[in-house]
């Protein structure tokens, strides 16, 4: 009989048992957590149910945001256009045909002002997905927090900030690895004194997944990561036990049920491990990987989308199972557009059918002792290490990715699964078997140009008010700031607050820093 494996292609065995386990684990709420990092985990308050969602203007995603705290959301999750995200305002050149197409636009403080309109940000928490221009988005949050009313301890959330996966999978960065390094260290510094309970960073694993790593691959990219997260910050002076508490982690999802599991499992041991071993952290919230997650956007079909809904199920059940503090599930239309909003409803109820129907939040770590999922846990660690190791001999993540061997390696892995899929070996429902060519058609969501146009004027108007000897007065301070070592949040949360734009902003970045071109060291 041949070999069966996985889609990471991982040995599969009929029937395990006690033999295949390593040894057994603490229980829930002790190191290393590999069972969870709570004693009674959902028992005590279920995980945030935050649905990712961002579109066109600052106003539409508003009612978008109401509509789903009315629906019983427990958390805000933004996502930003492509213009918004790589620093270029709206009436650019560079941002034409994108403005609110795969996510809000937000230009100025003025469009953040509308964007969180009528939502008590004391009350609610929000994470914000956004890399290069974090900074200047989470103070342009800051700043409407503080004209709500505010008190700095009760601004809580997390900004992704997560820049190396941005070289290593995705694509959205501005300015080269040293320069961004330094963006995200001056906010873990500024968030240190000003914002107590604010999740500096949300490291990554996601994205790398979405392009294609098997799940090994994806916690030992994401870890060796957030080491060097770690290193950059301590060579910025900040102590490990600072900043550390307030790491955060993001990761995908997939179809294979329990390697899924077992990838939270050994990702959450791992990271313990290496913060108190690595980093000699004292503090025990630093050893605790927190994690927020999202089905796999990759596994959507646009063929027969509506079973989409099965897939999202099983996804977030394998989160679930696998204790994150935080999930969003995609919406069975995201493969053909924009979410609508009953498809958004529905992936919301997904969640809270888990939640309050099904009695697995009722048990930490429900498939504790399972002799296949703890064996496939010691595997995925094993093979993690493994490509850990061999990133520190390459000179660590930012290495890897410079010399391009992480991005190559991530493009073999998905060459790999992508041809078992064309040669009918792995199977995708309703693509590759049980096809149908008269499947109903299913409406999509799409975003009007007259959104470009609107924002553009508004743009004009917004610059016509404002003090161009102002403007040019904090652009100066924002340069003097990025040629030295001052922390840059400071003058561009001054130039924000006085409505200088996010791409005004990155102009003079971009003078300051240059842009990164792939295959260019730092």
């Amino acid at each position: 009989m041949s070999e069966v494996q996985n889609d990471s292609g991982l040995p599969l065995k009929p029937v395990y048992s006690a033999e295949d386990r390593r040894e057994e684990e603490p229980p829930p709420g002790q190191f290393p957590f590999t069972r969870g990092l709570h004693k009674n985990m959902y028992r005590g308050r279920l995980w945030t149910m935050r649905q990712y969602a961002g579109f066109g203007s600052a106003a539409e995603s508003n009612k978008r945001y109401q509509f789903l705290l009315k629906q019983g959301q427990t958390g805000l999750s933004v996502a930003f256009d492509l213009p918004t995200q790589i620093g270029y305002d709206s009436d650019h050149p560079m941002a034409n045909g994108e403005v609110g197409k795969v996510g809000v636009a937000i230009d100025s403080l003025e469009d953040m002002q509308i964007l969180l309109k009528g939502i008590p940000l004391d009350k609610v928490s929000t994470s914000m997905t956004i890399n290069a221009t974090a900074a200047m988005l989470l103070l342009l949050y800051q700043l409407v927090a503080e004209k709500q009313g505010c008190p700095p301890e009760k601004i809580t959330g997390t900004v992704q900030n997560d820049i190396l996966k941005e070289y290593a999978a995705r694509g959205t960065y501005i300015f080269p690895p040293k320069p961004s390094m330094r963006l995200i260290t001056d906010l873990f510094a500024y968030c240190g004194r000003n914002l107590p309970n604010w999740n500096t960073i949300s490291i990554s694993g996601y994205h790398i997944r979405e392009a294609g790593s098997t799940a090994a691959e994806e916690i030992a990219f994401t870890l060796s990561h957030a080491i060097a997260y770690v290193e950059a910050a301590q060579v910025a002076g900040l102590e490990v036990d600072e900043f550390a508490p307030h790491l955060s982690f993001f990761f995908a999802s997939h179809m294979d049920f329990f390697e899924e599991v077992a990838k939270f499992r050994a990702a959450r041991r791992m990271w313990a491990r290496i913060m108190r071993g690595r980093f000699h952290a004292a503090d025990e919230r630093s050893l605790a990987l927190r994690f927020h997650t999202q089905t796999g956007g990759v596994t959507l079909t646009a063929q027969q989308p509506l079973t989409n809904v099965v897939r999202t199920t099983l996804e977030a059940m394998s989160a679930v199972l696998g204790g994150t503090q935080s999930l969003h599930t995609n919406a069975y239309d995201e493969a053909l557009g924009l979410p609508s909003q009953n498809a958004a409803e529905l992936a919301l109820r997904t969640q809270q059918v888990i939640g309050y129907e099904t009695a697995v939040p009722l048990v930490a770590d429900p498939l504790g002792g399972s002799y296949y999922l703890e064996n496939l846990t010691d595997r995925v660690e094993e093979e993690a290490q493994a490509i850990m190791a061999e990133v520190d001999e390459l000179g660590g993540a930012v290495a890897c990715i410079e010399n391009g061997w992480t991005q190559r390696r991530i493009g073999d892995s998905a060459y790999r699964l992508q041809r078992r899929v064309e040669s009918g070996e792995r199977v995708v429902v309703g693509v590759n078997r049980y096809a149908e060519t008269d499947a109903e058609p299913v409406e999509i969501m799409k975003i009007s140009p007259r959104h470009q146009v609107a924002q553009s004027r508004a743009l004009k108007r917004l610059r016509a008010r404002r003090s161009n000897e102002v403007v040019e007065r904090h652009l100066a301070e924002i340069e003097r700031a990025a040629r030295g070592t001052d922390n840059l949040m400071i003058p561009l949360k001054a130039a924000l607050a006085d409505y200088v734009t996010i791409g005004e902003c990155c102009a003079v970045l971009r003078g300051v820093f240059g842009e990164y071109r792939p295959g260019e060291a730092a």
